[in-house]
């Protein structure tokens, strides 16, 4: 029986910030003192950026967002601020645009929600005072220092709801932060496979959505077991 359910935010609920991430890359390689393509300054990016995030000590994701980019922008001889090309994107997490299907969702799920978020908590809360949400709960990474697929996230959600992992299910976009997060902590997961990608081994259709949208037919055979 499910009793709950833990949500990502980014990438599930509002739209994830690839158009500003790819902008800024683009303007960081138009900087370049060599020719280079955004797309390996998005690589150089993320790879610093993915490091940051499992080092310790903890440090906010708006941080790790700047200076991961610096160290981007310095492996390929770009030119710019990286805080202030990263200020474009950090006011897109406060008003990202919904994903089509969450209004109907939200609207028709009478399950409490816990929201599990990487992204820092005032920008998360901005986002949400932005569309007018709210939930029974949420977790941010700096509520427990780490990131998701940290176990402590998954933990702190069923802690806030009031319930064991085998009564909540958790529906997110990623596969490593959310997907095999939640199973490493006992919770069985929906993929948001937003970009259609094909469904790896493990992942089968009934564990697996385009978008929220989806999910509302989907709530009364919830309500009677994963």
């Amino acid at each position: 029986m499910v009793n709950g359910l833990l949500l990502d935010f980014y990438g599930t609920v509002v739209e994830e910030d690839d158009e500003v991430v790819a902008s800024i890359c683009a303007r960081a390689a138009a900087s370049a003192s060599e020719e280079v393509s955004a797309d390996r300054i998005g690589e150089a990016w993320w790879r610093a950026f993915r490091a940051a995030m499992s080092a310790t000590p903890f440090e906010p994701q708006r941080d790790i967002a700047v200076a991961s980019l610096a160290a981007a922008l310095a492996e390929h001889g770009c030119g710019g601020d990286a805080a202030a090309l990263c200020d474009e994107q950090i006011r897109g997490w406060r008003t990202a645009p919904l994903r089509p299907g969450t209004r109907a969702f939200l609207d028709a799920v009478d399950l409490p929600i816990c929201v599990l978020s990487n992204i820092d908590r005032a920008d998360l809360e901005a986002a949400l005072s932005y569309h007018g949400l709210s939930f029974a709960a949420v977790v941010t990474s700096e509520d427990v220092r780490a990131y998701k697929p940290a176990p402590q996230m998954f933990r702190r959600g069923l802690e806030l709801l009031g319930l064991r992992a085998d009564e909540v299910v958790h529906v997110g976009d990623s596969l490593t932060a959310d997907i095999a997060g939640a199973r490493a902590a006992g919770i069985a997961a929906i993929w948001v496979n937003r970009r259609g990608r094909p469904a790896p081994d493990g992942i089968d259709a009934a564990h697996m959505v385009a978008g929220l949208g989806d999910l509302v037919a989907r709530l009364p055979r919830l309500r009677g077991g994963a």
